[in-house]
């Protein structure tokens, strides 16, 4: 494989003291989707100054407008093709690997749209970036007996979510990927075993490259996991503790008392707690083992838990 890139949708929450947030998240990540692109179109000053502040091998992808997937629907309006030009000038500027458009859930896409579309994306000439389309609005058997064919035949990137057991429908030099995972809302932290299956099934793609966005709740966190990973061999801890102290550092963050026992499950089962020096596990995993009742703080939690968490 030639490239592996690793990063996330977007810098904004990635908070250093005295940095920028781009110029921090660019020391730790070499990758980064714009998401905000999707939401509404930069002026191209401000985009200049993103790829000025990041390090020259700094990667960036850009998410197309929902001007084009969502408003227009992917027809070739005349609001769409402007919004795509605008796209261009975008990619351009941040010498961006890929392009995503994502298709509304609402959106069944056929031969005869995606035709229609990808004739007037070509007028447009995105040079070295690659086109990638996420195909909320289809089922995969949809996709093989219906557009897959056209996907490919015009080297558009099938974007899948490998952290949900998603393959796409065909092989592209590029692999890109956005994980989002197992949860309700991105509402997920991947064990370590759910990481390294990412990492597996992203090596054995066949792809000359992999660009992979992390969107789980704690993204950072878990694309930095990935990165260490790649680059030890052995994932981080989540905490500076194990077992019961662990647990009750995580339960510290944000959990509400009085709370049931099926309150903290719902609120808290998602989060990674370190059960052991080379063990991550749910938090959900032992938080059901509790008695059924009303816990007033941590520390009733834990204790009720001692025995499981020695």
């Amino acid at each position: 494989m030639n490239e592996y890139l690793i990063g996330a949708g977007g810098w904004a929450y990635f908070h250093i003291p005295g940095l920028n947030s781009l110029t921090a998240y660019a020391r730790a990540f070499n990758f980064v989707e714009v998401n905000s692109t999707f939401y509404t179109v930069p002026w191209l000053d401000r985009v200049t100054r993103w790829r000025q502040t990041a390090p020259s091998n700094f990667r960036f992808a850009v998410r197309a407008n929902r001007t084009i997937t969502h408003t227009a629907k992917f027809e070739p309006t005349r609001e769409a093709v402007a919004t795509l030009g605008k796209m261009k000038q975008i990619c351009n500027v941040l010498k961006a690997d890929v392009l995503h458009l994502q298709s509304p859930p609402s959106l069944k896409l056929t031969r005869d749209k995606l035709d229609r579309f990808l004739k007037s994306a070509h007028s447009v000439d995105f040079g070295e970036t690659e086109l990638a389309l996420e195909t909320r609005g289809n089922q995969r058997s949809e996709l093989a007996h219906d557009i897959a064919g056209t996907m490919k035949d015009n080297r558009v990137i099938h974007c899948v979510d490998i952290s949900k057991g998603e393959t796409p429908a065909y092989r592209s030099e590029t692999l890109y990927t956005r994980l989002f995972g197992k949860g309700e809302n991105n509402v997920y932290q991947p064990t370590d075993d759910e990481l390294a299956e990412i990492d597996r099934k992203a090596l054995n793609s066949g792809s000359g490259k992999v660009a992979m966005s992390f969107h789980f709740v704690r993204m950072y966190k878990d694309a930095a996991r990935m990165k260490m990973y790649k680059q030890t061999g052995e994932f981080p801890k989540i905490t500076g503790f194990t077992g019961a102290d662990s647990l009750k550092s995580v339960l510290k963050e944000d959990a509400k008392f009085p709370s049931t026992k099926l309150e903290l499950v719902q609120s808290q089962g998602w989060k990674l707690f370190d059960l052991s020096k080379d063990e991550r596990v749910h938090a959900r995993d032992y938080l059901e083992k509790l008695p059924e009742g009303t816990y007033e703080n941590v520390d009733e939690v834990v204790h009720h838990l001692h025995v499981n968490l020695r």
